[in-house]
This record gives structure tokens, sequence and C-alpha cells, in this order.
């Protein structure tokens, strides 16, 4: 008989990025989506903000805590493929008309697949060109 797995996943608990520019991108995360600075981001560099039920880590890469994973990301390698932020309810009018003011620009919306199954969802990038997914449910 399998055991059962002790690990009981829930949802993302936080994301980091390694970032060039740590302001602009606090300044991005908290007018853009909404999130609010938790943590940081103090002598480490390293501001959380909480997104939701998670946190969203914003690593300074020039920072006692960036410099220990190498040299800072850049617009042709960045550091991860995408992170996927739930949103709830999913107003997709309001939704569109918040990026355009913000001067985000996003792709079309379409219906994917995520954690809690197929709904609407829009791609974007971060001012450091971090892909982020938005997503209903």
């Amino acid at each position: 008989m399998k055991a059962a797995n002790p690990i009981n996943l829930t949802h993302i608990d936080h994301v980091v990025l390694r970032v060039a520019d740590l302001e602009a991108m606090v300044l991005f995360y908290q007018e853009v989506f909404g999130c609010t600075l938790e943590r940081g981001p103090g002598d480490l560099g390293l501001a959380q903000l909480r997104a939701g039920l998670s946190l969203i880590d914003l690593v300074d890469a020039a920072g006692p805590l960036g410099r220990k994973t190498g040299a800072a990301p850049d617009h042709g390698a960045p550091n991860l493929d995408h992170v996927c932020l739930q949103v709830h309810p999913w107003d997709e009018a309001a939704i569109v008309d918040h990026l355009q003011r913000h001067q985000v620009d996003f792709d079309e919306v379409g219906q994917r697949y995520g954690a809690t199954g197929v709904g609407p969802s829009i791609y974007l990038r971060d001012p450091e060109g971090n892909l982020v997914e938005l997503k209903g449910r």
C-alpha cells in the first residue's frame, strides 16, 4: 500500500523575483496589481508584497541577498518563465481598463488551464520583462 504524501500543497505561498530596480518594481506591483508592502526593503534589499494569500518577494539583485545568486537578470534571459496570480472576482472589463490606464501592454484574454481549472487569463510583462499571468477561476 502506498503511503499518503505528507506534503499537501494548497496554493503558491510566494514567488521571489531578482530585480534590477527595486523601487520601480515595488511601485509597479503596488499600483498595477494592488499589492501592499508587508515587509522591507531594509538593509537586505528584500521587499515582500502581499498578493492575496501569497507573497511576491522582490530582491535587489545588487543587494546582499541578490548578489548571492549571481549577476542581475536581464531582459534576454529572465529568471523565471512566468508567475500566475489568481484574480477573484474576475471582471474582464475592469481589469482591461485598469491595465490600460496604467499603460501596461497585455495579450488578449484567453481561456487557460490553471490550479482551479479552465478560466480567463491575461498575460502581461512587468517593467523588467517578467511574464505575469492574471487568471480568473
